[in-house]
């Protein structure tokens, strides 16, 4: 009898604890997660979706203070048109911190380190240096005042164990100015003018972008010797006969003549060939014969291929050689080409996955829906196969989205949101101030970030917490910028986003402008009745039920995954 009776009663709970689960799922209550270990999957890079933070490696942050001066750089500048201090160090310091990480970017982007002009100059905004590495001197040397080559190295290294691509800004259109500690290279190597007018083809590609700054031929094939002053440095920096030998190595190996360009290509893969870089953002790219661009790229190609050779077990993915381009003005609208009013040009054709998309800025404040069936729409048509780097504000983008700061919160959603990758420009994430007394052009871009308001103001922080919530589940679901998108209801708005590559296959559904309390978001279609989802925004649980889910917050915004 007593065992007759232990039996019932274990029947009658295992039938009660039935019974409650059977019940909890069909009312389908969310449940908070904020004790359950998120359960990191593995998830592949691709570009296409990248979350990409773009910095002025001078403004960031300043991991070393006793490289601030070089080259007795100390006469007065106009507002923001000096050196202050910002170096690689101050960037591996934030990769260590994992600043990049909980915002969830995969690829840093920051303004060239090789060496810069010594001197000082007259822009008609007040002297300026070269603190944005867009003035070069020594392609083969990085800039005291940004770091080592030790530093470098580091930098990468310190990115990848963090599983964060490094894409390196590289050069080629032209030096930087003439000053008095500065000549100008030899004649066949740059011309001086006349200025570009950018009215046609020519007009943009054979000039000087602008006044006293030397351009170099870079459609030229005849044979060049080095400049001496270049020769001289060499020599007393010790390293002439290896910098020698190596260009010799590079011409018989390649077969290229010894013209302008690739003597520039040369130097630049060498980062490549040394250091593992991930990819090239390439500036002024339609100020330069295309050609070249399609040469820069072959040989960063097998620079980046012998590294993985000589490095098999640092290498992060196959994906190949990356090459994004700066094309001033080009918008995804127009597709492939670029045109120059006499003639296209296909960029694409020439070595680039994507192109930088000038066109976001203007799209913004548009219904979401809007934004973002159009991009889905071009990148699945024109640009399939290619892709686009998107962004809002930018160093030389005088009229940026939001250049107040009073939109911080939609400028995260439009930027991590809309199919294509993003570029998060360092700053956005904490609302840094674009507009700073004093300031003239593009300087008021280029100020400091805000690291103590970071820290003493809470709407600071409450921003940044948006924009890393977002930027995580962005790089955690390549389906958000690289896969196929659908509205799955117009209010509240709900779409849908899914990537698939062979056997992998991402799924996501995002609310947007949603009430606060009690909502119902209508997935019907996408997840199936008893199908479980995670809101990583509210940390919250949920289970489909009649082809929707139920959530009770004051978020505006849902981000729901499989859940774990």
């Amino acid at each position: 009898m007593k065992k007759l009776l232990f039996a019932t009663v274990i029947f009658s709970l295992l039938l009660a604890c039935k019974t409650e689960k059977k019940e909890a799922a069909n009312n389908a209550t969310p449940m908070a997660l904020d004790s359950i270990p998120e359960v990191v999957r593995e998830v592949p890079f691709v570009w296409e979706g990248a979350n990409i933070y773009f910095l002025l490696t001078d403004r960031f942050n300043n991991g070393n203070t006793e490289n601030d001066v070089n080259f007795e750089r100390n006469n007065e500048t106009g507002v923001l048109r000096g050196f202050m201090g910002g170096d690689i160090a101050g960037i591996i310091e934030k990769i260590e911190d994992g600043y990049f990480t909980s915002l969830g970017v995969n690829a840093i982007w920051f303004t060239p380190v090789v060496e810069q002009i010594h001197g000082d100059t007259d822009e008609g905004t007040g002297n300026s240096y070269g603190y944005h590495g867009y003035w070069t001197k020594d392609w083969t040397a990085l800039d005291p005042n940004f770091g080592t080559m030790e530093d470098l190295e580091n930098l990468v290294k310190t990115a990848h164990d963090k599983g964060i691509r490094v894409l390196l800004d590289v050069v080629l259109n032209h030096t930087g100015p003439v000053t008095d500690e500065d000549p100008v290279w030899p004649s066949d190597w740059v011309r001086t003018e006349p200025t570009c007018q950018f009215t046609t083809y020519e007009t943009t590609t054979a000039c000087t972008l602008v006044d006293n700054l030397p351009d170099i031929y870079t459609a030229s094939d005849e044979a060049v010797e080095l400049p001496d002053p270049l020769l001289a440095k060499w020599k007393a920096e010790g390293r002439l006969s290896a910098e020698l030998d190596e260009l010799q190595l590079f011409f018989e190996r390649t077969g290229h003549p010894r013209a302008p360009r690739f003597y520039i290509i040369k130097w630049l893969t060498d980062y490549v060939n040394d250091l593992g870089i991930d990819g090239f953002r390439v500036d002024t790219v339609k100020h330069v014969d295309e050609q070249a661009w399609a040469e820069l790229y072959q040989e960063a190609s097998h620079a980046f291929e012998t590294w993985k050779k000589k490095h098999p077990n640092q290498i992060l993915d196959d994906n190949p050689f990356y090459m994004v381009g700066e094309v001033y003005n080009y918008g995804i609208s127009g597709g492939r080409p670029f045109n120059f009013g006499d003639k296209k040009v296909d960029f694409y054709d020439y070595g680039f996955k994507s192109l930088i998309n000038f066109e976001l800025k203007t799209d913004a404040d548009k219904a979401y829906e809007t934004i973002f069936k159009k991009y889905h729409s071009l990148l699945n048509s024109k640009l399939k196969g290619k892709s686009v780097v998107n962004y809002l504000t930018s160093h030389d983008d005088s009229n940026p989205f939001d250049k107040e700061r009073e939109k911080p919160y939609r400028a995260a959603n439009v930027l991590l949101l809309t199919p294509g990758a993003s570029q998060i420009y360092y700053g956005d994430e904490t609302a840094r101030s674009l507009t700073i007394d004093g300031s003239v052009g593009d300087a008021t871009l280029r100020s400091f970030m805000n690291w103590e308001e970071l820290d003493s103001l809470p709407e600071t922080r409450k921003i940044l917490d948006h924009w890393q919530k977002l930027g995580a589940f962005r790089k955690q679901h390549p389906a958000v910028g690289a896969g196929k998108h659908k509205r799955l209801a117009k209010k509240p708005y709900v779409f849908s986003r899914m990537y698939t590559d062979g056997d992998y296959k991402d799924k996501v559904v995002v609310g947007l402008d949603l009430p606060k309390g009690k909502k119902s978001l209508w997935v019907k279609g996408f997840f199936g009745d008893g199908t479980k989802l995670y809101d990583t925004y509210s940390k919250t649980q949920v289970m489909v039920k009649n082809g929707k889910v139920l959530l009770d917050n004051e978020h505006t915004i849902a981000l729901l995954e499989l859940a774990p």
